[in-house]
């Protein structure tokens, strides 16, 4: 069984650059307090890395 990785969007993406959009749709998230369940894979990890600054993980 694969682990799960709960992520909330907790800063807009308002005035940020559009590669960071990108990521945040990518992720599945739509909207602030928003929170998807994704499998924890290195590609996931990556895209977290890029946007930690906006997100909560656990």
């Amino acid at each position: 069984m694969t682990s799960k990785l709960r992520i909330t969007l907790i800063k807009s993406t308002i005035g940020k650059p559009q590669k960071h959009c990108s990521i945040v749709a990518g992720l599945g998230l739509r909207r602030v307090n928003a929170t998807v369940e994704l499998n924890d894979t290195p590609e996931v990890r990556g895209m977290i890395s890029k946007i930690s600054h906006m997100l909560h993980v656990v």
